[in-house]
């Protein structure tokens, strides 16, 4: 075991940090947290925080949930790691793709591909959306769809599909064939729409119009976040998901709910097709699947998809497709503890009414801060604050100040995320009352320190 003094001479040293310039990582050294417990991490210096990131959108149960620890630790006993590559499978990963299509029936999904994560799983996705057009004979689906400001993961293929440059252009080019449309923004839109529905119903008629533009018969997939959530947490009105199915069902595109953030309950429903009321042909799922305690991630096929894979036009179609580890015996134990005790706490009801909270509090910010240019939230626990130098212009406010706020947040004990020049916040589902209010309270502080 290192001791403190060379964790803090290493720090940012040998490792390049995801989303990060290493010279500034050199230059100003992240903290380091060594411990959590409940809704509370800690860090070297021994400071306890309130994290209202839940470790990156997926520590849903809190850092204290022993059933997933001790399935974990069992199952290392039992068996560390088996191949489920054609010739092998696990116990595991089959009782946990029963209960997966069981928890996620009322949306239809009736196949499972498993992955390491959610941007293995958004890849997996495209690859069986282009590969299902194909078993039915239609090869020139190739193209996908995707929203500006939506995030879909860092592989090439997600890359491609991210509708933020920042993911995009040190990267270039990219796969081909990707396009992109006006997010259902109400601060921020190319239509200068501020009526919510109305901007959902401009934005489905462009998905409508960029299929017709780029030929129907060439459209593979359009693929969104049913609440977009690195883009600055972007709740569409309720309308709008429901009108993408429509235009998907009108040209057969095949439409994907990346669900990497919003499933097992963030958005005070199970998943966000379900809070829209929507049947996806497929469903990208990850992080909240083992409260992050174990990298894994599935890929869920509909009925429909699941057809043209087993019976397809002419022969069964050979998935060509996999990861080493997919269907980890570990991840599968872990993903069954965490799906239990999910359902068993019923946390999505948390999430909404702690969500609620959260969304008002900072509405009342917004009241009492000019800096506050908008707060977007009120469905579970997901909120973002979009801080501005002028609430007319809209101009965002410089990174200096962004640090500097971040900062005297975590000074007051609350830990949570920059993205630009928004405040983004999705702490645990099992948060209380008491520790919303106390991250209010330190977003406050560090408002009026801007």
């Amino acid at each position: 075991m290192k001791d403190s003094n060379f964790l803090i001479q290493n720090n940012g040293r040998h490792f390049w940090q995801p989303m990060s310039t290493p010279s500034e990582v050199l230059r100003k050294p992240p903290p380091i947290i060594v411990g959590g417990e409940g809704v509370r991490i800690r860090d070297l210096e021994g400071r306890e925080l309130i994290d209202a990131v839940g470790g990156l959108w997926n520590v849903n149960l809190g850092y204290s949930c022993d059933p997933i620890k001790e399935a974990i630790a069992k199952q290392l006993e039992d068996l560390p790691y088996y191949s489920a590559f054609r010739g092998s499978t696990n116990d595991k990963v089959i009782e946990l793709s029963f209960e997966l299509m069981e928890f996620f029936s009322e949306e239809g999904m009736a196949r499972v591909f498993f992955t390491s994560g959610g941007s293995d799983s958004v890849e997996t996705g495209l690859k069986l959306a282009r590969q299902y057009h194909k078993q039915r004979g239609e090869p020139t689906r190739t193209k996908f769809i995707s929203l500006r400001s939506g995030y879909h993961g860092t592989h090439f293929g997600g890359a491609s599909v991210n509708g933020n440059t920042k993911f995009r252009e040190a990267y270039e080019p990219l796969l081909p064939g990707c396009y992109h449309i006006p997010a259902p923004n109400p601060y921020r839109n190319s239509f200068g729409v501020d009526d919510p529905e109305e901007l959902a119903s401009r934005c489905a008629e462009a998905l409508d119009q960029e299929i017709v533009f780029q030929s129907p018969g060439t459209v593979a997939a359009f693929i969104m976040e049913p609440i977009l959530g690195a883009g600055g947490v972007i709740p569409p009105h309720e309308s709008f998901m429901p009108m993408v199915r429509e235009v998907c069902d009108k040209h057969g595109v095949l439409l994907l709910s990346d669900e990497v953030i919003s499933g097992f309950g963030r958005t005070g429903a199970w998943c966000g097709a379900r809070l829209w009321g929507v049947k996806p042909d497929m469903m990208l799922i990850a992080k909240a699947i083992t409260s992050g305690y174990f990298p894994f991630g599935g890929t869920l096929v509909s009925e429909k998809v699941a057809e043209a894979f087993e019976v397809g036009q002419d022969s069964p179609a050979f998935i060509g497709h996999g990861y080493t580890y997919s269907g980890h015996p570990v991840g599968a134990a872990a993903g069954i503890a965490c799906l239990e005790e999910t359902k068993r706490l019923g946390v999505h009801d948390n999430a909404r009414e702690r969500g609620l909270q959260m969304y008002k509090g900072l509405l009342e910010l917004k009241e009492r801060h000019q800096i506050v240019g908008d707060v977007r939230g009120g469905y579970g626990l997901m909120s973002a604050v979009e801080i501005v130098s002028d609430r007319t212009t809209k101009k965002p406010i410089d990174s200096e100040a962004m640090d500097r706020i971040q900062g005297v947040i975590y000074d007051e004990g609350v830990m949570v995320r920059v993205s630009g020049a928004n405040l983004l916040m999705s702490p645990p589902l099992i948060i209380s009352s008491s520790d919303v209010q106390s991250i209010l309270d330190a977003i406050e502080i560090g408002l009026a320190a801007a």
